[in-house]
């Protein structure tokens, strides 16, 4: 574990293990959690001879609970200092839903030479809401009511949608596991509640489209068909057509929380493609 000082003073928190000569793979969460939501995946890399970086994004887990740069360009900067101050190059960037969204701004505008390849799962581009442009998105109503809610009483909501829709747990038949929900919850309330209030409108509301057209390194796209929380038809295979070198796996009626529900399927997958 680390920190690193961005240029407004922001600690950014981090964890590397592995080899220092091992392939470097970064991982990047989604909204509200942190860098504890890679554990499964870090620690299947890491038996792999793999160097595994996580950090928690500002506002989120351990870093500092800043009062501004809760928007994509400022972590995408962030990820920058984490990448300079331990040189890493080569890097295959994966990004869970809004940590999809930074790896496309971010790898959109990298340094040559310092990333390999990228994932985007159950990721937030091109874009998340509604608009005359993206008509299949989803209604900025839904996004006033997240940030209503979690205004309203944020331990709750951090309660109602691991329990609910993130992980699936809500369709019939499913195999509900107390420990994800509650392991959702502890990651959330660590972090600010105005960080995750301003990154409703960074992960809804950018639109990405120029940052895919811009990335020439191989991508994979992976995205399940039963995703309540960024729906498959207006994120995955609208990417991987935006991507010049991008490709789509669909998982058929897996949840947005696909990579902690079934690590089975998809960390095998992510080591197929990061050893192509």
């Amino acid at each position: 574990m680390g920190t690193v000082t961005t240029i407004d003073g922001t600690t950014i928190y981090y964890k590397d293990w592995g080899p220092r000569d091992g392939e470097p793979i970064m991982f990047h969460h989604g909204w509200p959690l942190s860098g504890d939501d890679w554990d499964n995946q870090m620690l299947f890399f890491l038996s792999k001879g793999y160097r595994v970086i996580a950090h928690d994004r500002r506002g989120h887990g351990r870093s500092s609970q800043s009062a501004t740069g809760h928007e994509m360009d400022t972590y995408a900067a962030d990820v920058t200092a984490v990448v300079e101050a331990l040189d890493l190059r080569g890097v295959v960037h994966i990004g869970h839903s809004t940590g999809g969204g930074e790896v496309a701004r971010y790898v959109a505008r990298a340094e040559p030479g310092r990333v390999a390849k990228a994932v985007l799962v159950s990721s937030v581009p091109p874009v998340m809401v509604k608009s005359e442009s993206n008509p299949g998105g989803l209604p900025i109503e839904v996004f006033d009511g997240f940030r209503a809610t979690l205004a309203a009483n944020r331990a709750q909501f951090y309660i109602e949608l691991p329990t609910g829709p993130f992980y699936g747990f809500n369709r019939p038949g499913a195999k509900v596991s107390q420990g994800l929900i509650d392991n959702w919850w502890r990651q959330g309330m660590r972090g600010a509640a105005n960080a995750h209030y301003e990154c409703i409108k960074a992960f809804s509301e950018t639109d990405f489209t120029e940052d895919l057209k811009k990335i020439d390194v191989p991508v994979l796209v992976a995205h399940g068909t039963d995703d309540q929380i960024v729906p498959y038809e207006d994120a995955g295979p609208l990417s991987a057509k935006l991507l010049p070198n991008g490709r789509l796996k669909s998982y058929e009626g897996y949840p947005h929380g696909m990579l902690s529900t079934h690590p089975e399927v998809l960390n095998p997958d992510l080591l197929a493609f990061v050893q192509e």
